[in-house]
């Protein structure tokens, strides 16, 4: 595929019970996202996928279907299929480590404690991934982490981090046109009230 191709991967877990979870941001942003441009997710390979056209670009939203911790089979699968290069790729997850709603995006580095992240990386042989934290905050009590990120938002919760997707979503739209220097510096200290 062209240099103008995009494949944007929000992390998640499939099914009825994830959803709205706070580990299932990632799916969250990516439906505002494909909503917004009026498309919808089909199911495919590995994925739900949902094709997105903005000007001259080609946005290829996927929602990996083999559960969190084994999403990097799908990235693989799907960047060889679309021959996209590493630069063209942007994963979506949750942070605990992050205040709520805080978004952080990085050109590269480690998995720190995301496992679903931390396959991807294992899979791709390479931490050159360009990504998007999104912050789930960490208001649990030690050993009680699994819980917390796979628990529903609590209303108040929900409609804070709702906000997040507006934003998540222009700075999509700035990486893809601008570049991913231009998104850390326009979105990587916004506070989102």
């Amino acid at each position: 595929m062209a240099d103008n191709s995009y494949l944007v991967v929000g992390l998640g877990n499939i099914g009825y019970e994830y959803e709205h979870s706070r580990h299932n941001i990632g799916f969250d942003v990516l439906d505002y996202f494909v909503e917004k441009y009026s498309s919808s997710f089909k199911q495919d390979r590995y994925v739900l996928r949902a094709d997105v056209k903005i000007k001259n670009k080609l946005f290829i939203c996927i929602k990996p279907t083999t559960y969190m911790n084994l999403s990097g089979k799908a990235v693989n699968y799907w960047l060889k299929i679309l021959e996209i290069p590493l630069s063209n790729i942007i994963i979506i997850y949750d942070d605990f480590e992050l205040p709520l709603g805080k978004i952080r995006i990085k050109a590269k580095g480690s998995a720190g404690t995301h496992k679903g992240l931390e396959n991807i990386i294992e899979t791709l042989r390479t931490e050159q991934i360009p990504r998007m934290r999104i912050g789930i905050d960490n208001n649990f009590l030690p050993g009680q982490q699994i819980d917390y990120v796979l628990e529903k938002w609590p209303k108040d919760q929900w409609e804070k981090i709702s906000k997040v997707f507006p934003v998540a979503s222009d700075a999509l739209y700035t990486w893809a046109f601008e570049g991913i220097d231009r998104a850390m510096n326009k979105y990587n200290n916004i506070v989102i009230e």
